[in-house]
């Protein structure tokens, strides 16, 4: 079975590819309120040029395919793809992250499908404060989803950016779904990609500070071993079921096992999530490139990736991190 490597010596196994820029959230920490401007939709990939990517990456060494967006479900025909995804046979898992707010219903399908597991948007379980960070009313939606997740018995983690004076208090109810529910509640760093360029001089709720409010929370939280390539520092309350974890995305500090890439709706290839973009698929694609082109290209980006998030921060040549993460794909 092929292995794909980059020039550290990293197996690069797992692609996350953002199918749209849309979204019809309007997260605090993602985009702008007025939203960003959306890629005009003949510069989106086509299904047919993600298939032909994905098919590709696959038979390079490409085991691991998550859907994400913006939100994937807003581009019309996703369950086609998801479909012709899964026939890929080289792909051993097909994941999906969503915002929960109008895949409920299509949840049968995807359990059909065999979907590996799905992340779900939910940085509070408050109503009020939902509307707040998301600037939008759909809080009983996303409920709704995680409902029908459970009941299917699809495999779950709860993704929550944590924010200073915007959902503190969220920590502890989040994390006590764990207790009744076998779901991964992950606790995630704020980003600088949020469309307006806003970068921290001080990251509040940075990993060390989440990780002192969850034990003074539940004393004995107790550390539990990581799986392979994982980007969460993983904990157990007692008696529950699920798992908490802590992501230092701002902090980075899991750079040296990553395992991903990263194509963007317009086919910008990214090799690390704080770098530029390395080059285009898209444009490579439909300039006639063949087969043995594309995989060139792909060879000689990972032979030229950054060591780390903060290489690849530097390298961008003095353009500041302004990019809205719904258009990279997290």
């Amino acid at each position: 079975m092929k292995k794909l490597f980059d020039n550290h010596g990293r197996e690069v196994n797992y692609l996350r590819l953002a199918v749209t820029d849309r979204c019809n959230l309007r997260c605090y920490y993602c985009m702008p309120e007025r939203g960003i401007d959306y890629v005009p939709r003949q510069e989106l990939m086509s299904y047919e040029e993600m298939l032909r990517i994905v098919s590709l990456l696959a038979g390079m060494g490409i085991r691991k395919l998550r859907i994400t967006g913006g939100e994937p479900f807003v581009r019309r025909d996703m369950m086609d793809f998801f479909h012709a995804a899964s026939s890929i046979g080289a792909l051993k898992q097909i994941h999906l992250t969503t915002n929960g707010t109008v895949v409920a219903p299509l949840i049968p399908e995807l359990k059909k499908l065999g979907i590996s597991s799905v992340n779900l948007s939910l940085d509070t379980l408050d109503p009020q404060r939902f509307f707040e960070m998301t600037r939008r009313n759909e809080f009983h939606a996303v409920m709704q989803t995680f409902e029908q997740l459970l009941y299917h018995g699809i495999p779950t983690k709860i993704n929550a950016v944590v924010i200073h004076g915007k959902n503190d208090a969220d920590l502890q109810p989040l994390a006590m779904l764990t207790k009744d529910h076998p779901v991964g509640v992950r606790f995630i760093e704020e980003m600088p990609f949020n469309g307006a360029g806003a970068n921290h001089a001080e990251l509040w709720w940075n990993h060390h500070r989440i990780l002192e409010e969850l034990q003074r929370l539940f004393p004995a939280l107790k550390k539990i071993p990581d799986p392979p390539f994982s980007t969460s520092s993983n904990y157990q309350i007692p008696g529950h079921r699920g798992t908490v974890g802590i992501i230092a995305a701002y902090s980075r500090t899991f750079c040296g096992t990553c395992n991903r890439l990263r194509l963007t709706p317009q086919g910008m290839l990214k090799t690390c999530l704080y770098d530029n973009g390395i080059f285009n698929i898209k444009d490579l694609v439909r300039a006639g490139a063949s087969d043995e082109q594309l995989e060139h290209a792909f060879l000689d980006a990972l032979g030229h990736r950054a060591k780390n998030g903060f290489e690849a921060e530097q390298n961008r040549f003095g353009l500041p991190v302004s990019e809205s993460m719904s258009t990279i794909g997290g």
